[in-house]
This record gives structure tokens, sequence and C-alpha cells, in this order.
């Protein structure tokens, strides 16, 4: 593999990254140590010799970096990583129970308004699909992302999917979850022999009018939470909260649905000339 064209897919990823830090206040220095630190991490964890124990000086001939830098990084090591999403995990968790448990449904099949305490109400909800965590908490989590209305007593169903889009912070873990997962999934591509491959794939037309914007967003997020919804249901039968006695491994298991918008080449290109002009005319 040449590194022109990792270079360049590299740029790509970056773009958006970038404008996110940016917004944000986060200079370039910052990043440039975080990189740093990145590889010196992933040298020592995924890249050893088998049979052999690694070494500074092997770790300073794969990242670049001198060993003088190499042992600063790791004596001055922090988990880059956030804690682990509970809080997002299990808000989640409880509302997708909630649409495949019949116990929490009406005659029809759909998720019934329920009471925050007593017999099936949402606290029993989330005693059985979510541990231990507070019912309130939960409760208040889903009604700030719009996911739940509170009425009359009752909590209901608003929305079939969870998005905390009140915390910014929920928002930040989302970009490192779900973009490592995807780049994972593309790693995994790259180094595998074809029956091996994973599914990726995606659709998309570059030159859309405009008007079909909100009816495509409308139809597509129909269609994909239906899937995600059937999904949901084969994995929860299949999932289990603790080993067996045996040992037996698990593992993490999913698929993940984004929809796209944005200018087609075509606009970005008049864009740019137009920008062009102006620059020159200047």
């Amino acid at each position: 593999m040449t590194d022109q064209p990792l270079l360049a897919a590299t740029a790509r990823i970056l773009r958006p990254l970038v404008r996110i830090l940016l917004r944000n206040g986060v200079a370039s220095d910052a990043i440039t140590e975080l990189v740093r630190r990145v590889y010196v991490d992933v040298a020592f964890e995924e890249f050893t010799l088998e049979g052999k124990r690694q070494t500074q000086s092997r770790v300073s001939v794969l990242t670049g970096l001198n060993r003088k830098e190499v042992a600063r990084l790791r004596t001055q090591r922090e988990s880059v990583l956030p804690p682990a999403e509970d809080r997002r995990n299990r808000a989640a968790a409880v509302l997708g129970a909630w649409l495949r448990d019949p116990d929490f449904q009406d005659e029809a099949g759909e998720p019934r308004p329920l009471p925050l305490q007593g017999p099936g109400s949402f606290a029993e909800l989330c005693q059985r699909h979510s541990g231990d965590m507070k019912p309130r908490s939960i409760a208040d989590e889903l009604v700030a992302s719009g996911a739940l209305v509170e009425e009359d007593g009752h909590l209901r169903m608003t929305a079939r999917g969870y998005i905390p889009s009140e915390d910014p912070v929920e928002l930040l873990r989302i970009l490192g979850t779900d973009t490592s997962e995807l780049i994972e999934t593309i790693d995994h591509n790259l180094c595998s022999p074809p029956e091996q491959l994973r599914y990726q794939s995606k659709v998309k037309y570059d030159s859309v009018p405009e008007e079909h914007v909100r009816d495509f967003l409308h139809y597509s997020g129909v269609r994909a939470q239906a899937l995600l919804e059937e999904l949901d249901r084969w994995l929860a039968e299949r999932s289990r909260e603790e080993r067996t006695a045996d040992g037996e491994r698990t593992v993490s298991l999913g698929l993940g649905i984004h929809q796209i918008l944005g200018d087609s080449p075509q606009t970005s290109a008049a864009q740019q000339g137009t920008a062009d002009t102006s620059e020159r005319a200047s």
C-alpha cells in the first residue's frame, strides 16, 4: 500500500474532525500531542513481535519518534479514551426493550405509556433491562433527548431512537465511538481475505434536486429504524449480560446507519470558482 492514497484518505477524515476541533477552540498543539501519544500506545499494544517483549527502541522505529520522546509519552501516559458510555448505552437499551418487550406494549404491539413506578412501570422496565441505574435518571435523559414526554404521570415514547441531542459531551462520545467502529471495519476489510469481509456499503447520488431532501430524510429514517428494531430484537434474543460458567467468549456485534447530506460536486465546484474569482478581483 502506497502512502499517498492513505494520506489522502486521512486528510478527508480529518477535515470534518478539524472543523469540530476549531469550533470548540482546540489548538493544533493539543492534537499533535494526542496523535503522538496514540501512536506510541498502539505501537506498544498492537505491533509487538511474536514471542518478544515490545521495546522503546522498536516503538521509536515504528513511530518515527526518538526514544526520549517515546519514554516521555509512556511515563506521562493518560487514558485518551472517554469513560464507558454507560448512560448512553443504558438509555438506548431501555428504549429498545420498550419496543420489543410485550409486557410494556399495548394490544397493537406498540409501546404503551408507563407510570414511573409500580407494576408494569418504567421503573420495572429499567430494572429488567438496564441494571441498577436509577429510573428517574434514565427517564430524564430520554425526555431531554426528545425520545419521551411526561404527561399525566406517565411516560410516553415520542421517538423510536435515542440521540442525546441536548448533551454535547454525549454527542462527542458518539463521534469517538461510532467513527472508530466504522474505521475498525474498514481496517478489517483492508487486511482480510474475501470470505471474511464485513458488510460495509452505502447508497449516495450527487445530483438530487434539493426539493427531495425532506422526503428522503423521512423515508430513509423510517426504513432504517425498522431495520434497526428488527436487528435489535435478533441481538437481544442472543445477548448475554454475563459470561457463562464455562467462560464462553462474548463480542460486540451490531450495525450502524447514518444519513448523508452535503453539497454536490457541481455545487462545490461552482462555489469554489466564485470564491477564486472574488479573490483575484480583489
